[in-house]
């Protein structure tokens, strides 16, 4: 993958005119968040797998070994093809990567987002 600008954020955090893209990445809708945010994507199939979200339980004890094994699930054909979909989208303009969890830097969106720019 090659460079882009990739951005996290929260789901409930406003959008601002830096945001470009904002795309959802988890598997369900987020328990008590409101479906009016802004956004223009739902990547359902670019979160982690239940038994690897469950696993994790956001242990940051745990997150070196479920960025290891995240990794790994996005390299699956539906996730490539996924991938490669994202990296067009910000090749079009600044992209941001939304999650329900409360500690980005320990979510599945960091390693995305690391993934996408190439540092992963």
């Amino acid at each position: 993958m090659h460079p882009t600008p990739v951005r996290v954020a929260r789901l409930t955090d406003p959008a601002g005119p830096a945001d470009g893209t904002r795309v959802l990445v988890e598997r369900l809708w987020p328990r008590g968040a409101s479906r009016a945010v802004e956004l223009d994507g739902w990547y359902r199939q670019l979160a982690p797998s239940d038994e690897l979200r469950t696993w994790y339980g956001h242990d940051p004890d745990r997150f070196p070994e479920f960025a290891q094994r995240y990794r790994a699930e996005l390299r699956e054909p539906d996730q490539l093809a996924a991938l490669a979909r994202l990296v067009d989208l910000a090749a079009g303009g600044p992209l941001t990567l939304l999650t329900a969890s409360p500690t980005l830097p320990l979510s599945q969106v960091a390693v995305l987002a690391a993934v996408l720019t190439g540092e992963a």
